[in-house]
């Protein structure tokens, strides 16, 4: 939550005022200025995906350096536009990765720092959308462009590792999680109330506990305001679709001459979802990627129905309501995305308020509360009915009697049907978030500075699925009744008494339309409830002088401390016709749990040299922290850090560190659900697998699959997901090292290069679908055919079990170099240049322990929603360009990322296993203009210049990765700002 700063009237108590633990706390005088140093398809899958987000880079950033303003009294300092001048001085501040003072650009850790002057440039509304521009955040996360799964929230990763394996902060310490996604939802943090972004590019579980694997996101607010602003802005595509628009207003008044302040910060957000059918290339859907012909397009579950007599192919249809049936053709597959959301439509309101009063220089007190409203909408294709879903113990197949009346088969007819008569199913999604933090913090005496404060966060979010039907009903209308009640390959009998038994039933035939009536009999909305609650208790003690060196050139040792106690639990209500399988949705079983941690952690650091020969600075950091989990007992981690400089030109740096990560309650405790994963059945796709093809089919043809058998539910496979109460916790090791140039003979040149590594043992996730598929049928590992299951009447794969399990491990490496140039032109001008980059060395995972490494790097992994469809581009790159002047300013922004061999999660695909089997490089543009007159301030842009779109992918839901490529499904769109301040 965000902390209010110390009211300073001395410069030399400056250093003392800095939070701990992290917290990027800058110089009250900064605090009010801007730092700029220098898929959707017929059936829905799973809403908890284990992704990993993928995005690129920041303009003008600078790795592990901070300016902040020269000492002024806070009250004399307004609040700065965002387009205001970067302050000079050299004064020394909290950064993210280390709880004691670090002297400007001296920082050991590989920090990115992000002031909200980059942001607002971009013309983003929430920082996911922003985020999705740094090379260091991967493809694993969700943003609004997933809407099949994504929850409707927007969540980050670091690395391509997960977004339950970074940790974001607000103002340095925890904050709420959404319940439904476990992950800090970004939707849910006002924009306009960011004052800069931090990002540790490296582990931080010794200082900030287990979720911290690949990094921390350190999100600092503006505090202390003493003036006012409202900003507006909306934005359009090209189409005519897709408006957003933003209101926010904040203002702050001082009291008691300065010694207090409260500050109200006021965010609405609106966004209209673009529907699937609007985008020309995201139709057709193609479900296949054959060598040679044409794909398939659309579903064979049509709304004129797909019939199947004697519980085999082909299939045939009606045309006329049933009264005649002919052979299915290609035109009669139903186009399921015309139904279906390409992005969500959401409106998000929130509210914080900010206090803080200096009693004096050994107490503040402080207090900050944020309150986010958000509601989601989103829509997918009627519902498929293909029997029920399991686990349920209803009738698995709709197996129709030969002597049901109107049955123009004559024998035994497995029924398949599109509903629209329900009509599209529409997601309302209602999430209500806060999150309160009360603390103190002054000197304690002779530079011993402290800080203890509690946070009390909830999550509630409730989750309505409208048109998803009544199978029992539906059963009942058709005039349907269960031979063997209770067992799911029960053979069906017609009987019209259970229908004339219900009341508002009517009867219809299953080979017709439902009649008004009896489609309202057998409609159903479903409602899901999910809670989480947080509470967090921490103190933390430091001094940034505890001695000084006994040597000549000696420095000082500095020292920090303190001990957390930290809880979670959570629990999600399932509709209960969901939970007995009797509505026509995934299955999903209750899930609740929680867990609770005791944490002390200690840092020194100790400068060996300062202004010495060959050692302008030579500094040894060391961190460790101890857990006891109630749940998996003790955990102890640690880091060392060197960093060295020669002169004032060149620093050298390295951190070594491990890292803990116990499994989350979604891990542990969640309950079983079903999950529709894009992935294909070897045994429909024999022909794909080259020189496995006689195996692939010989396995097939041990299970009684046919040789021209044809997967019903075309691109996806019910896959049973959920937590496993034997996992293990798991851990890693991460090291970087690297050097930052600063040479004094090109004034505001920063250049930083960085290897970074990272290996994760017993890492905990799910098998992929489509690797647990091909492992049983290519004999590559027949123990996962254990967790095949298939129906005995029709062959379909009934279900794919793929809970949570320890895996072997990961193993990830690159190189980041970052450029940041400022040029002086003219007296009124000014270029600024920026420049991120990633080079992806090495991403390689295994899936049993002690089994094969798959090699990942430069793979899109394009079929594997149940991982997030995750890519690993070898390059990523984010370039910025900024010409001011005087009060006028153009940027422009470029994204770069690599191109990417398609990957199956088993195996890449190549010119003699596909059609398509990789993804080109892609450039995308963005420029911006902004201007300042008096208290206004405009900015004007369009995004995506070229109107670039997404590379084409056969992802079986929308013709692209949305994980991967979802910044660009929007296309061409431009935005307009307007802000003033009083």
């Amino acid at each position: 939550m965000a902390i209010s700063r110390i009211r300073l009237r001395h410069a030399s108590l400056l250093l003392g005022a800095t939070i701990l633990a992290g917290v990027s706390v800058t110089a009250q005088a900064a605090t009010n200025t801007t730092t700029t140093t220098h898929k959707a398809t017929h059936k829905t899958t799973t809403k908890r995906s284990a992704n990993t987000a993928a995005k690129t880079a920041t303009a003008g950033t600078t790795v592990g350096a901070v300016s902040t303003a020269a000492p002024v009294h806070p009250r004399r300092t307004a609040l700065q536009s965002l387009s205001g001048p970067t302050p000079a001085g050299n004064e020394s501040i909290t950064v993210v990765g280390s709880a004691l003072s670090t002297a400007n650009n001296t920082n050991a850790n590989p920090v990115q720092i992000i002031s909200s002057k980059q942001i607002a440039q971009t013309g983003v509304n929430n920082l996911g959308d922003f985020f999705m521009r740094l090379p260091s955040v991967g493809s694993g996360g969700t943003t609004n462009a997933v809407t099949n799964g994504g929850g409707g929230v927007s969540c980050v990763d670091l690395r391509n590792l997960g977004t339950n394996r970074v940790l974001v902060l607000i103002d340095g310490k925890r904050t709420t999680i959404n319940g439904n996604s476990n992950c800090v939802d970004l939707n849910a943090i006002p924009l306009q109330q960011v004052a800069s972004v931090e990002i540790l590019r490296d582990g931080g579980s010794e200082l900030y506990g287990a979720d911290a694997v690949s990094g921390v996101i350190n999100i600092k607010m503006r505090h202390d305001v003493n003036t006012g602003n409202i900003t507006m802005r909306g934005s359009i595509s090209q189409y005519g679709d897709a408006p957003e628009g933003m209101l926010s207003a904040f203002k702050g008044w001082n009291f008691d001459h300065g010694k207090g302040n409260i500050t109200l910060f006021g965010q609405y957000l609106t966004s209209t979802g673009v529907m699937q059918r609007n985008r020309a290339w995201a139709n057709p859907v193609a479900l296949t990627n054959p060598v040679s012909g044409q794909p398939t397009y659309g579903s064979s579950i049509a709304s004129t129905g797909a019939f199947y007599p004697g519980g085999v192919g082909p299939s045939y249809t009606s045309h006329d309501n049933g009264q005649t049936v002919v052979k299915s053709k290609a035109s009669d597959r139903y186009p399921f995305n015309r139904d279906s959301s390409l992005t969500n439509n959401y409106q998000d309101s929130s509210l914080s308020g900010d206090a803080h009063y200096d009693v004096n220089r050994h107490l503040t007190v402080y207090a900050n509360v944020l309150y986010s409203h958000r509601t989601t909408n989103s829509f997918m294709a009627p519902e498929p009915m293909t029997g029920s879903i399991p686990p349920s113990a209803l009738p698995s197949t709709v197996n129709v009697p030969a002597n049901y009346p109107g049955n123009p088969f004559g024998e035994d007819t497995v029924v398949y049907r599109r509903m629209n008569e329900w009509g599209a199913r529409r997601y309302e999604r209602a999430s209500d978030t806060v999150t309160g933090m009360f603390g103190a913090k002054g000197e304690i005496t002779h530079g011993w500075m402290y800080d203890a404060s509690y946070t009390y966060g909830v999550n509630r979010e409730n989750v309505r699925s409208l048109n998803i039907g009544n199978y029992a009903n539906l059963l009942n209308t058709w005039g349907l009744r269960a031979e063997e009640p209770g067992n799911p390959d029960t053979a069906l009998s017609y009987d019209p008494s259970v229908c004339q038994a219900s009341a508002g039933c009517e009867l219809s035939s299953p080979f017709g339309k439902l009649t008004p009536q009896g489609a309202a009999y057998s409609n159903y909305t479903t409602v899901e409830n999910i809670q989480y609650q947080f509470r967090d208790t921490n103190f933390r003690v430091h001094n940034n002088h505890v001695a000084s060196m006994p040597w000549t050139n000696g420095g000082d040792l500095g020292i920090a401390l303190g001990m957390e106690h930290r809880s979670e639990q959570m629990s999600d209500s399932p509709d209960p016709l969901v939970q007995q399988g009797i509505a026509l949705t995934n299955s999903q079983a209750y899930t609740g749990g929680g867990f609770n941690v005791s944490e002390g952690y200690l840092e020194g650091k100790l400068n060996l040299l300062k202004n010495a020969y060959f050692a302008k600075d030579l500094t040894i950091d060391a961190q460790g922290r101890y857990s006891s989990y109630n749940t998996f007992g003790a955990a102890k981690n640690w880091k060392v850090a060197l960093n060295w400089a020669p002169n004032r030109d060149i620093r050298f740096r390295a951190t070594l560190g491990t890292s803990y990560r116990q499994p989350n309650i979604f891990e542990l405790f969640g309950g079983q659900q079903l999950s529709y994963n894009t992935a294909y059945d070897p045994c429909a796709q024999v022909g794909t697998y080259g020189s496995a093809s006689p195996t692939v089919a010989a396995a097939c043809a041990r299970q009684g699959v046919p040789a021209n058998f044809e997967q019903t539910n075309s691109a996806q496979v019910a896959t049973l997901q959920g937590g496993n109460a034997k996992l293990r916790p798991e851990t890693g090791r991460t090291y970087t090292f690297g050097t930052v140039l600063t040479p004094h003979w090109v004034p505001g040149l920063s250049v930083s290069v960085e290897y970074w590594h990272y290996t994760i043992k017993n890492m905990i996730s799910s098998i992929g679908t489509q690797y647990l598929l091909d492992q049983c049928y290519t004999g590559a590992n027949t123990n996962y055919c254990n967790n095949i299951i298939r129906n005995g009447q029709t062959n379909q794969i009934q279900t794919a079990s793929a809970l949570y399990e320890n895996l072997g491990g990961l193993h990830t490496g690159g190189i980041d170099f970052d450029l940041d140039y400022t040029l002086r032109l003219t007296r009124h001008d000014r270029l600024s240049l920026s420049n991120n980059f990633q080079q992806l060395v090495s991403y390689q995972q295994q899936y049993v322990p002690g089994g094969q490494w798959y090699n990942y790097d430069g793979r899109l992994l394009y079929n594997n929603t149940g991982n997030g469809g995750r890519g690993q581009p070898r390059v990523r790159d984010y370039a910025t360009a900024t010409w001011r002047h005087d009060a006028f300013s153009f940027t422009y922004m470029m994204n770069y990322t690599g191109g990417m061999v398609w990957n199956d999660q088993s195996s890449d695909l190549n010119a003699a296993t596909a059609g398509r089997y990789k993804t080109p490089g892609i450039f995308s543009h963005d420029v911006t203009l902004g201007y300042q007159i008096n208290r206004w301030s405009f900015q004007a842009g369009v995004r995506n210049l070229f109107d670039k779109k997404p590379p084409y992918v056969v992802d079986g839901g929308t013709n692209t990765n949305v994980y991967q490529y979802g910044s660009l499904v929007l296309g061409r769109n431009v935005f307009l700002q307007a802000g003033v301040d009083f």
